[in-house]
């Protein structure tokens, strides 16, 4: 099949290139196509036909949201979206580490403005179904004086467009941003935000995504600015700044943020951290590593209500959505589960649900 052959091209061609490719040939039809699987879930108040999301950075700029979801994704996340158009960081920046199974990207926002984005989910609307939920992750332009003004402009004109608004403060692409997640300036995009989806007149769920750099402290102190701004949702994480333990020696030097099998980890160690501190107040998004159904219910034990993923989609394929949605399916029947949400957040420790999660897969799915 011509999309095998162009899913062979991506592992071969330069990291950029491989993207560009991907994004292309599932903009035009050229995707395999999965029957969705449901293993519903709710979250900020919306239906998420299953557990699995496709994480932003992959269609920043909605051009493949039907292709996207051809490969059995439960909700889409695109952007990050800027206000204005901007070219992002210089070429080369993004680079492969395949002994680490990793990437390192720099990009720095790179994408066609909140205007042509809007055009291009207006567009998609019109055939868009009820079970299809579209994020837009928002951020801020490089060179932007009144950053927080950023994320009103992009919410007020992207919001009613979008299921779900999400707020990227953890790029670390963009110079000063992370410090945005500091508690006075999240308190004010926060506001910012708020502002926006009433002056549109709309109620939309607001996620934040974090970092996975940050100390307990501040991550802590996020939450509960979170919790008591009413968020939805917390996105744990983004990429990481960390380079511990690759084997990579060409690439692993490369500014700019790790993804990949490196930040399994962390992620989920944050993301633990984080649902426990936060004692079931708002719910959790679990990203960074996903690579198989073990590592998705690893997520979900550790306090995620659902699970996104973006670089697994590059290194393992145009199945991997399907894949770990239908073993989640089977892993419910053979653990005696009706749904996920009975063993969310059922161990508190990284080594112990990772272990439970490998045992489950072993004991309840036959070997491929």
């Amino acid at each position: 099949m011509i999309w095998h052959t162009l899913a062979n091209l991506t592992k071969i061609l330069p990291g950029e290139a491989s993207h560009q490719l991907a994004v292309g040939a599932l903009s035009v039809g050229l995707h395999p196509r999965y029957n969705p699987v449901k293993l519903p879930t709710m979250v900020g108040g919306l239906y998420f036909a299953n557990p699995v999301g496709l994480a932003a950075g992959f269609d920043k700029n909605a051009a493949a949201i039907s292709g996207c979801f051809a490969l059995g994704f439960g909700s889409v996340e695109i952007g990050t979206v800027t206000p204005l158009p901007q070219p992002g960081n210089p070429k080369p920046r993004v680079f492969r580490l395949p002994e680490d199974e990793a990437f390192i990207n720099r990009y720095g926002f790179n994408g066609d403005g909140m205007e042509a984005v809007a055009t291009r989910l207006l567009k998609y609307r019109k055939i868009k179904t009820a079970e299809h939920i579209i994020g837009v992750n928002i951020g801020a332009n490089k060179d932007s004086e009144n950053k927080i003004e950023d994320y009103f402009m992009a919410c007020l004109r992207l919001a009613g467009l979008a299921d779900y608004i999400t707020i990227n403060i953890s790029s670390p692409n963009t110079s000063g941003l992370r410090n945005l997640q500091k508690s006075a300036s999240l308190r004010e995009i926060i506001k910012s935000v708020k502002r926006a989806l009433t002056q549109a007149g709309l109620l939309k769920p607001i996620f934040i995504k974090l970092a996975p750099d940050l100390s307990s402290k501040d991550l802590f102190s996020a939450i509960e600015v979170m919790v008591n701004e009413g968020i939805a949702s917390v996105i744990i994480s983004n990429t990481t700044l960390a380079r511990d333990n690759l084997k990579n020696k060409k690439n692993r030097d490369q500014v700019g943020g790790l993804s990949g099998a490196p930040l399994f980890r962390l992620s989920s160690e944050k993301l633990s951290e984080a649902y426990a501190f936060a004692g079931g107040q708002i719910s959790f998004i679990g990203v960074g590593g996903v690579r198989s159904v073990a590592d998705a219910y690893t997520k979900i034990l550790l306090g995620a209500d659902l699970v996104q993923l973006y670089s697994s989609l590059a290194l393992s394929g145009p199945h991997i959505a399907n894949h770990i949605n239908t073993n989640l399916t089977k892993l419910c029947l053979g653990e005696g589960i009706r749904d996920l949400s009975e063993v969310r957040g059922s161990f508190s420790s990284f080594d112990k649900a990772h272990r439970h999660a490998e045992h489950a897969v072993k004991t309840h799915l036959k070997p491929e």
